[in-house]
């Protein structure tokens, strides 16, 4: 394979200057309603050993960017953040006070195939509260991250919220076993609705058991989960309840109908123990970004303590994101050697103004544009000699 002088690695982009502003701009705008809601910013490592947090994060195997360093232990690039934040948490933070809330921007790694067309880059932007195993702790993030669409003014932000656990309990009832169960949540996450109803064909053998099966994916409250929960089961009873309490919580902070909730949706984010959500707005196609409760996560570094949050995905968020009601202004000071004294003057006088001014150097604006062109003429040889 030939790599060409401006091809980039598979999944990389780059981020053009209108691009890079935009990120900057939310991510001053994230972190302060973040902050705000009182929660520290922490950064960690690019780099992680991949006998801990590659292993246990719930990105696949193959998915992960692995190198060697000098002493021949395996890394990875940070596939994902609530892995390292956990880490952090469990190692250091949590035997100061508890619980923590850690707010985070950072970049994640996720090796893409060559038919993908996703970014194997991209940054996320995200909340986790370690040290709480209440509903109140899972209200609290999903509430922030609603709160978070609603003033970077993403249109129809909504939230789809499932439970893990409970849909678990109740795929048993259905007389699945664990092998079939994981088949069953497979088609769920993939949201492949003909794969769902074949195998409620296949797996439920009774004909009103599988209509009722089948009606699993398209349940929209608290209410149409009610026919699936055994009450005399006190496990799913006290999901339910909680859900619930959940309920009367949002609607009380304004969110009733920006809340769906979803019995069959699932998380492919296998840390997730109890409560799962995904975040949604108008324009994209895609989630904007996921979160839940991973109590498990952190009992595989030693600790039996409630953990829940969220992460938003940057680039879908620009995606569906208002543009500008007004552009910024913008000044260019062309100067001469007689004048330079002159433009620096007033340039600092614009930029004290609050204006963006640039300084340019006149002569040196005629010999870019002679390189310009030059430039734009080899490219299109060199584009005639290839085709």
């Amino acid at each position: 394979m030939t790599i060409q002088m401006f091809e980039k690695p598979l999944g990389m982009r780059d981020d053009f200057p209108f691009i890079a502003k935009k990120k900057a701009e939310l991510r001053a705008k994230g972190t302060s309603i973040m902050q705000g809601a009182g929660y520290d910013l922490l950064q960690t490592p690019t780099l992680e050993y991949y006998e801990t947090i590659g292993k246990i994060s719930a990105i696949p195997d193959n998915a992960l960017f692995k190198l060697l360093d000098s002493q021949g232990e395996t890394l990875v690039l940070r596939p994902d953040m609530t892995s390292p934040i956990a880490r952090v948490a469990a190692s250091k933070l949590l035997k100061e006070k508890m619980p923590v809330r850690l707010g985070y921007y950072s970049n994640v790694f996720r090796a893409q195939k060559r038919e993908g067309g996703r970014p194997a880059e991209f940054e996320q932007m995200g909340v986790e509260l370690i040290g709480d195993d209440s509903l109140y702790a899972d209200a609290e993030v999903i509430i922030l991250a609603s709160n978070i669409l609603n003033q970077l003014n993403v249109e129809s932000g909504r939230v789809v919220i499932g439970h893990t656990q409970l849909l678990q309990l109740i795929l048993k009832d259905f007389g699945l076993d664990d092998d079939q169960i994981e088949v069953v949540r497979a088609a769920l996450v993939s949201k492949n609705g003909v794969r769902f109803e074949q195998l409620a064909n296949e797996l439920i053998g009774d004909t009103e058991k599988a209509a009722s099966f089948k009606q699993l994916i398209i349940t929209s409250s608290l209410e149409d989960w009610k026919p699936y929960i055994d009450f005399s089961n006190s496990e799913q009873t006290a999901f339910y309840e909680e859900m619930l309490k959940l309920q009367t919580i949002i609607q009380r902070n304004g969110l009733a109908e920006a809340i769906t909730y979803d019995l069959s949706f699932t998380s492919h984010m296998t840390y997730y123990t109890g409560l799962v959500f995904e975040i949604y707005g108008a324009g994209s196609g895609f989630p904007l970004g996921n979160g839940g409760r991973y109590d498990g996560l952190m009992k595989q570094f030693g600790l039996h303590v409630g953990a829940t949050g969220f992460g938003l995905r940057v680039d879908r968020l620009l995606e569906v994101m208002p543009p500008d009601k007004e552009e910024e202004q913008h000044i260019l000071i062309l100067f001469d050697e007689a004048s330079e004294e002159q433009a620096h003057e007033q340039a600092q006088q614009l930029r004290e103004s609050g204006a963006r001014a640039t300084l340019q150097y006149a002569p040196a604006v005629h010999a870019l544009e002679e390189f310009t062109a030059l430039f734009s003429e080899v490219r299109r040889l060199e584009g005639a000699k290839n085709g």
